[in-house]
């Protein structure tokens, strides 16, 4: 099996150690990890407000890079959800096309349903809230929405219980928005900006210490609005708690 590793913008340009913890996790996965250098945006920015000479430009070329890999993985649900929702009327009938659409993974679902995992060799002893991500939630059915009234099944809850001493806290309305959504938080800040403090207040009053998810842009919406108001949370990506890190500042 070869995977290709696709990097989101936000975490190449932001987040490099999110980054480096996805490819040392599936390398102690024993996963043969390839990250192309040619690989640029996936285009969901462009998808988002309208550009869709732009958009299809960027999805036939995320095609011709990660086409010849068995699976591509990213840690990042949106970004995935756009290679799989979006680029169909753009690459549709093209060489490689519906390989690529069917094996793109966001990374915990990669671990989850197709390697399968049963174990961890990692240790975590905080508090965790876990921030459901929209598109995460809905497009990649990573958990349960709660408004289909099923029992839940949280693939990242499921992971996050591999790590020895994980206690993960249970908070009020697990599914609702950040207020994040890309273009969103910059044509309605004052909206955006209320969602994402309801959000973190959410998991203040439930006892939180580290919030985590599977998307670096929500919980850097969020990272920033904790830090402005000065609250006692720390944020870190799925990857980095999975691969056996702790919180900055913390030992």
């Amino acid at each position: 099996m070869k995977v290709g590793l696709f990097i989101p913008c936000i975490v190449n340009e932001l987040y490099g150690d999110v980054a480096m913890s996805t490819l040392e996790l599936l390398e102690k996965l024993d996963v043969d990890v390839e990250y192309p250098m040619a690989q640029t945006c996936c285009g969901q920015v462009s998808s988002t407000i309208g550009c869709k000479s732009d958009f299809g430009t960027l999805a036939e070329r995320f095609l011709n890079i990660f086409k010849k890999y068995d699976y591509v993985v990213a840690p990042s649900s949106s970004c995935v959800a756009i290679v799989r929702e979006n680029y169909e009327p753009f690459l549709k009938g093209k060489d490689g096309f519906e390989h690529l659409q069917t094996h793109t993974y966001e990374l915990c679902e990669f671990l989850h349903d197709v390697l399968k995992i049963t174990e961890l060799n990692a240790s975590f002893h905080h508090k965790i809230g876990v921030h459901n991500s929209c598109h995460g939630q809905r497009k990649l059915n990573l958990a349960t929405p709660s408004e289909r009234n099923l029992p839940e099944n949280n693939k990242i809850k499921n992971l996050l219980n591999m790590v020895k001493g994980t206690e993960i806290v249970d908070i009020n309305r697990p599914d609702e928005c950040c207020g994040f959504g890309g273009v969103f938080a910059v044509l309605e800040d004052g909206v955006s900006s209320m969602m994402g403090d309801d959000r973190v207040m959410t998991h203040v009053n439930a006892g939180v210490e580290v919030i985590t998810g599977v998307d670096m842009s929500c919980l850097m919406h969020m990272e920033g609005i904790a830090k402005r108001n000065k609250y006692p949370l720390k944020f870190m990506h799925i990857s980095q708690i999975l691969n056996g890190e702790v919180p900055n500042g913390t030992s």
